[in-house]
């Protein structure tokens, strides 16, 4: 367990207000912030980012939320809702077993007809990029208060990249910037956000 990670039980405690106050918190002093996603700010500016938080304890209800979501997002319009963050604090914690279930999301999506219409983002206090150190900081990219699910409309997604230059170089950039403040600010970021 990382140092910036709550343990289950306290989580388990957690109002849904606390769970969103941390969420947002967290896409403002660190997302938007550092911009790490370019995009971000100006749906979450204009009130179009939906942030849901599920009560799921077994993979089974996690997904039945995951299409309840995907369903909600996929009856509207980019103007009224951009993304959702499905939040879920008490299942998942270990990110090897979130990992495990990326793969199930992804196979409701393909199955529901939702695959090429949105995609699956995925963050996690304990996200590890394959292959490197478990200490570097550029895991912080994907590290979040909590286990969610960032539902991406690929469309807008799209238009964005088109007048984005050198979309490709984002993920580098932002590696470099977490490399840049270090673990120790990061951990720092994620306190402070959680204690409010």
């Amino acid at each position: 367990m990382t140092d910036d990670l709550l343990p289950v039980q306290a989580m388990a405690k957690l109002a849904h207000d606390e769970v969103v106050r941390q969420t947002q918190a967290w896409v403002e002093q660190l997302v938007i912030a550092k911009n790490l996603c370019p995009f971000a700010k100006l749906p979450y500016e204009q009130g179009r980012v939906r942030f849901i938080v599920s009560e799921a304890t077994r993979p089974e209800q996690l997904l039945g939320d995951l299409l309840c979501e995907l369903r909600y997002l996929d009856t509207l319009s980019v103007k009224q809702l951009e993304t959702t963050l499905l939040i879920h604090p008490l299942i998942l914690q270990v990110f090897h077993d979130y990992h495990d279930f990326l793969a199930l999301a992804e196979h409701l999506l393909k199955r529901e007809g939702f695959k090429g219409i949105i995609q699956i983002a995925s963050f996690h206090p304990e996200y590890c990029f394959a292959g490197v150190d478990p200490l570097d900081p550029s895991h912080y990219t994907n590290r979040s208060p909590f286990p969610m699910l960032h539902l991406i409309r690929e469309e807008s997604l799209a238009k964005a990249l088109q007048h984005y230059p050198d979309p490709d170089a984002i993920p580098a950039r932002n590696i470099e910037l977490m490399q840049q403040l270090g673990v120790n600010a990061l951990q720092s970021l994620l306190h402070r956000i959680q204690r409010g």
